[in-house]
């Protein structure tokens, strides 16, 4: 009889046991704390951004512990509804909304730079709050003025000349309106719709094509 009754509490002292260790283990640090995650972007332009992240897992983390081991009380599936109970649950939520923004931010510079864009790209991204058909497209035009003004003439064209600058300069003309030839051929036509655009914008009428013009042009 005693042997069973020993028995019995041995299976009871295993159980109590084993109740606790799961109940350690469910709240042990490396099991229970929120984990940094991968799919966030810690190269961000921003690095206070990044700090803000880290700062603010922390704070959820040591306040979801700091509630178990103080008071009892697991904010990720509370089993009580007292006022204690819900208004630490309240505070977790907040805790974990803020963690929630930040890693929005770098989750989305992670996706971002995935297609290509820098931390320049991004930054511009998220102050001019455009969508990324409208920022390639910006992008592109952009670095087609900058490619145009890169190849702008050192010395004056000469009638006839025959370049791919002459050809972009003519597409230009025509998109302000002006009824030439596409050819890239420099001919007096094209020096005679420049001189009117010239005119046009206030410039000084000589049909010749400076920084200047070309600037007015490509707005």
């Amino acid at each position: 009889m005693k042997k069973i009754l020993f028995f019995i509490i041995a299976i009871i002292i295993l159980m109590f046991a084993y109740s606790e260790y799961k109940e350690y283990q469910r709240f042990h640090p490396e099991n229970a704390n929120l984990k940094v995650s991968e799919t966030i972007d810690v190269n961000y332009y921003n690095q206070e951004v990044v700090y803000n992240y880290y700062d603010a897992l922390e704070a959820a983390n040591n306040y979801m512990q700091m509630q178990w081991s103080a008071n009892g009380i697991d904010v990720r599936s509370p089993e009580d509804d007292d006022e204690e109970t819900v208004l630490a649950v309240a505070e977790y939520g907040k805790k974990i909304a803020k963690l929630n923004y930040f890693k929005a931010v770098l989750e989305q510079s992670k996706t971002l730079k995935s297609k290509g864009l820098s931390n320049n790209d991004i930054k511009f991204f998220e102050s001019e709050g455009v969508s990324i058909a409208e920022y390639n497209k910006t992008k592109a035009e952009e670095d087609f003025k900058k490619e145009i003004l890169s190849m702008l003439p050192q010395k004056p064209l000469y009638s006839g000349e025959k370049s791919v600058f002459v050809y972009e300069m003519q597409k230009l003309l025509v998109k302000k309106g002006f009824d030439i030839s596409v050819d890239g051929v420099y001919k007096n036509i094209t020096s005679e719709a420049l001189k009117s655009f010239e005119e046009k914008q206030n410039l000084f009428p000589d049909g010749k094509i400076d920084v200047i013009t070309l600037k007015a042009l490509l707005n």
